[in-house]
């Protein structure tokens, strides 16, 4: 995969995250706020002032999860993000680390 091919496919998964955050936000079970920056970066702050970042780090090709538990590594394989070190999908990690910053259960 090319950084051409790394770039889209990585914003396409960043928008289908940024779209998961803002459904769970707006369900009103769990309180945190999303903001996407600029350079492919999602910002998830909860009401305890701890952070989870989401970013695309070009130079990999992976998407990086950073979270109180710890930083996660995703690179594409097959049309799934998928964790270098446990090989967990990308989504279910995000929703596992936003579950337990925001201290109840948290469905993306």
């Amino acid at each position: 995969m090319d950084e051409r091919e790394f770039m889209l496919a990585a914003d396409a998964e960043l928008a289908r995250i940024e779209a998961a955050l803002e459904v769970a936000s707006e369900s009103g079970v769990a309180d945190f706020d999303v903001e996407t920056k600029p350079g492919g970066v999602i910002e998830i702050e909860f009401e305890n002032a701890s952070k989870i970042i989401v970013n695309r780090h070009g130079a990999a090709r992976e998407i990086w999860v950073a979270a109180k538990s710890g930083g996660y590594h995703f690179r594409p394989e097959g049309g799934r993000w998928l964790g270098t070190r446990d090989g967990e999908e990308l989504l279910a990690a995000l929703a596992r680390t936003v579950s337990e910053q925001a201290g109840v259960t948290v469905k993306l």
